[in-house]
């Protein structure tokens, strides 16, 4: 790499990590805990790179972004932050950002995107200059998750949300697929325009379809569990999708049913199917997202407390059984869950007892499973790699791509074999049919943390 690159965080950790990494692939530095100072330094004509942390001690590091834009036309800013929800990639999309990544952030991957970053600097030293936008949306969406899948579902809706694209939202019931879709509209430049929610009966009777045209004005028009309607439903819904005019509304649907292999079976029309796919979000269910548990609880036990209930906190061993719970119901179960743990806990601190209670009379804890119901593996990571391209509206992904699947692939592959074996690299190795110094080999390549790990049952 080659450039200056201006790094922005209150975290004397961060500030250094970065400096060494950056540094040593032939970039200068300039670093600070200060936005003021980053300001100056910008406004100075440093730096071919911004990296900003968003809560820093001196104000918020989106709220620059326009600034930086005005001042310094076509400067790349990637953004950084714990602040882990849909609003910041929401926020960092509308100013603008090159960007954004989540904390706690991978460094490769950071190193990847900076080089990518400064080398579009080098070959387009001025870009057109953004005009950003602040979210009028208010509070924070129920959309929590620290994951991996759930920071790349975020930065997707981030870019589809102003594009015209159909957008299609998959996934398990209870995962959140309306509030993606109230998302999408809610942070768009329609937000100020109608959200309708569409029903097979306001598709029924000849002026059915064009009074619902009517309702939308031009703003968002949502098919919920579209794979619900009937053909004849379905039908209208080509006849009048055909017919939209200059004054068209966006068009969202929601599915919890695999549409392509409802399509292949004779059970959803060919031509509905890829009028709505323009765009396909797949929303993770929660055992594909398990780290994202207990937070979510949290969440949960947060907003029950602002509504006026007990204030309650989960012990050690209840996180624990959460966190091993299957959850079919996905989010939905698991806020009912919380809600009803908060009245019915005898004191502050949840037991595993308690929640054991709760859980009773709903589903039996399964293993957890990284697919729907009956699903291939093929078919699973199918979807991820789908997603992964999504992700690049349109532009294929950066060279290497073999290689970075196969790294994806084999680290959790390990890291599950080695919990299974109970940290045992013998038997880890013996389980993969692989040599033993191969597996030593794989943990250092691919930083593989290896602690004393429980033997799964």
């Amino acid at each position: 790499m080659d450039g200056t690159v201006l790094v922005a965080d209150d975290d004397r950790t961060i500030r250094t990590v970065l400096t060494q990494a950056l540094t040593r692939a032939g970039c200068k530095v300039h670093a600070t805990s200060s936005l003021v100072t980053l300001m100056r330094w910008v406004d100075e004509g440093k730096g071919d790179l911004v990296i900003s942390d968003v809560v820093m001690p001196d104000g918020n590091g989106l709220e620059q972004l326009p600034q930086i834009a005005e001042a310094r036309p076509g400067l790349p800013v990637i953004v950084i932050s714990a602040q882990n929800t849909i609003m910041t990639a929401i926020q960092a999309a509308e100013a603008d950002a090159y960007d954004y990544l989540p904390k706690p952030f991978d460094l490769p991957d950071l190193m990847k995107r900076a080089a990518r970053a400064l080398e579009i600097k080098r070959r387009s030293p001025v870009t057109r200059s953004p005009e950003a936008t602040t979210s009028d949306g208010g509070g924070d969406l129920p959309l929590v998750g620290r994951t991996a899948v759930m920071q790349s579902l975020y930065r997707l809706v981030a870019r589809v949300m102003n594009t015209q694209l159909p957008v299609l939202i998959t996934g398990e019931s209870g995962t959140g697929k309306s509030l993606i879709a109230r998302a999408v509209h809610d942070f768009s430049d329609r937000r100020s325009l109608p959200f309708v929610v569409v029903s097979a009966s306001d598709l029924e009777g000849m002026d059915g379809p064009s009074t619902v045209l009517s309702r939308a004005k031009g703003g968002s028009l949502l098919f919920d569990e579209v794979s619900d309607l009937s053909d004849d439903a379905q039908g209208r819904i080509v006849r009048m999708l055909d017919t939209l005019g200059e004054n068209a509304p966006r068009i969202m649907a929601t599915s919890q049913s695999d549409l392509m292999a409802r399509m292949e079976e004779g059970k959803f029309r060919e031509d509905l199917f890829y009028r709505l796919s323009g765009v396909t979000v797949d929303v993770p269910s929660l055992r594909e997202r398990v780290d994202d548990i207990p937070l979510l609880a949290e969440h949960f036990l947060a907003r029950s407390e602002r509504d006026g209930a007990p204030v309650r906190r989960f012990g050690d061993a209840a996180v624990d059984l959460i966190r091993a719970y299957s959850w079919p119901g996905n989010v939905r179960q698991l806020e009912n869950a919380v809600r009803r743990l908060v009245f019915t806990a005898a004191e502050d601190e949840i037991t595993r007892a308690e929640v054991e209670m709760v859980l009773g009379n709903q589903p039996a804890i399964e293993p957890l499973r990284s697919g729907g119901e009956g699903e291939k593996l093929s078919a699973s990571v199918g979807k991820h790699l789908r997603r992964y391209f999504d992700l690049h509206g349109g532009v294929l992904p950066p060279p290497g791509l073999y290689n970075r699947i196969l790294k994806e692939v084999e680290a959790p592959l390990i890291e599950i074999a080695l919990d299974a074996t109970g940290g045992n690299q013998a038997k880890c190795a013996d389980l993969l049919g692989i040599n033993r110094n191969t597996l030593r080999k794989k943990i250092t390549d691919l930083d593989i943390r290896v602690t004393r790990r429980r033997k799964l049952m």
